[in-house]
């Protein structure tokens, strides 16, 4: 989906790692809640509360999700999974654009 309908989108920016990540919420109809960013090259570690699911609309990076040892490739067009209450490192080689859903 390249559109959202019927949406509110909060103004306010969250700034993450010195202004190197940058996102808006986004809260549907439903309850539901996204946010749509952009992460710049570099080495960041996210925490989550909720379950995520974080698809990449471009660029590239590696990702590894807590209590694996492996980093997995990813780039635009695709995504991956994190679980709640849990964490991700991201290695972003070219900026990114992306789109994170809140799944619990």
């Amino acid at each position: 989906m390249s559109e959202f309908n019927n949406v509110t989108v909060t103004r306010e920016a969250n700034v993450y790692f010195d202004g190197n990540v940058t996102s808006r919420a986004v809260s549907f109809e439903d309850g539901t809640v996204k946010t749509l960013g952009i992460m710049m090259p570099g080495d960041y570690t996210f925490g989550t509360e909720k379950a995520e699911l974080m698809e990449i609309l471009a660029g590239e990076l590696t990702y590894r999700v807590k209590g694996t040892q492996d980093w997995l490739p990813i780039k635009g067009g695709e995504s991956f999974n994190v679980p709640g209450k849990s964490s991700f490192d991201l290695k972003i080689a070219k900026l990114v654009d992306y789109c994170c859903s809140y799944l619990d």
